[in-house]
């Protein structure tokens, strides 16, 4: 990949971070989207992939290592954002409050950036659809969009 191609994929999963705060702060049809544990946990592997491909574009002869470390941090979100859109599929079951919700609150980012990392949602929580699909299926979809990109363009030859 180019480095010009490294850095979009940063700015991309940067504005899905942005998008997903903007939801968060301001709503959609009058509801605010509240963040569950697994949405912070997916905001972490957007950012993880943020890092890593901006650093894969400005490192060039670390390139590869941070390229892996990216398709590592896709895989983790399609991981946690499978799981989410299973939650969403199965009523019955839910994170709700649960460890992982108290677990997260109690780390430092949570703290010092409410905005971004504080889990105040429920992960079954039913919200408006935008564009026909539930937040945690778009982050799926754009998490699996980018580690085939990802996956696809590793052993390809990198040009400097």
């Amino acid at each position: 990949m180019t480095r010009a191609q490294y850095l979009f994929l940063s700015f991309l999963s940067l504005d899905l971070v942005a998008f997903a705060v903007v939801l968060q702060q301001v709503g959609y049809q009058g509801i605010s989207f509240l963040p569950c544990p697994l949405c912070i946990l997916q905001r972490v592997g957007y950012l993880d992939i943020v890092i890593t491909c901006f650093f894969a574009a400005g490192i060039p002869r670390f390139r590869k290592l941070f390229h892996g470390l990216a398709i590592l941090a896709a895989g983790y979100g399609v991981a946690v954002a499978g799981h989410h859109v299973w939650l969403l599929s199965h009523p019955g079951e839910s994170c709700g409050i649960d460890p992982l919700e108290i677990w997260i609150n109690q780390f430092q980012l949570a703290n010092g950036l409410p905005w971004l990392f504080k889990a105040d949602g429920l992960c079954s929580a039913q919200l408006p659809a935008i564009l026909g699909l539930q937040v945690p299926e778009w982050s799926l979809l754009w998490f699996g969009l980018i580690l085939l990109v990802l996956a696809i363009t590793f052993f390809k030859k990198t040009k400097q």
